[in-house]
């Protein structure tokens, strides 16, 4: 498989798996059809947009590609009409955004490297584009953004796009880097949320009373 097309197929997939996230998230604030339909395609494509204006890959892909505007579209039904199949499985929102996560973390850094960005910029636009949807819908859903929390979210894409961007530059498991870095990410977001590992707090007045 070329390596295009492995980026495609990974953005895609990690377009599906915000787009539940986020439709699962706007359903269980009572919004209508339209409204799900809004806040999945909102997550799914937010951070792949900025990462694409950062870039200079203009129009953006997400906005221009039929296939994203499909597949964040698909997904939205699917857990309109399939609700209580979704909601049956373990943390629906927690598992397909950490699946996103993982899978933009990834794409996002590979893109940038595409486009002959440093190895640094490649690393943080990886992290844009994890953690971009996951804050439209934290925003648009009137919620902290967990970027701003102490999970371990932001860090995670970090992990993914760090061993990415570190493995393609100095040649690391050609065949098996994505796959090593994108399971990193995801099990690192998931571990920590099933264990409740939390970043440390910064310390202030308030600290010692949580």
């Amino acid at each position: 498989m070329s390596d295009h097309r492995l980026f495609t197929i990974l953005d895609l997939a990690g377009t599906f798996a915000f787009a539940i996230s986020g439709a699962v998230a706007a359903k269980d604030r009572g919004l209508d059809w339209f409204g799900v339909m809004v806040i999945a395609f909102a997550v799914a494509c937010g951070g792949g947009v900025v990462r694409d204006l950062c870039i200079g890959a203009v129009p953006p892909t997400g906005l221009t590609d039929r296939r994203y505007l499909a597949v964040a579209l698909v997904a939205a039904w699917m857990t309109i009409a399939a609700g209580p199949l979704v909601t049956r499985l373990a943390h629906p929102v927690t598992l397909f955004d950490s699946l996103g996560l993982g899978l933009f973390a990834v794409t996002g850094a590979q893109k940038a490297m595409i486009f002959g960005h440093s190895a640094e910029v490649a690393v943080l636009l990886g992290v844009v584009t994890a953690v971009g949807g996951g804050v439209a819908r934290d925003v648009l859903l009137n919620r902290v953004p967990v970027i701003l929390r102490r999970e371990i979210y932001a860090l995670a894409a970090l992990v993914g796009a760090v061993i990415e961007v570190a493995g393609e530059r100095l040649g690391w498991m050609s065949s098996w880097r994505t796959w090593v870095a994108l399971t990193a990410c995801f099990a690192l977001r998931y571990l920590s949320l099933r264990y409740k590992w939390n970043l440390p707090r910064a310390p202030g007045r308030n600290s010692k009373s949580d």
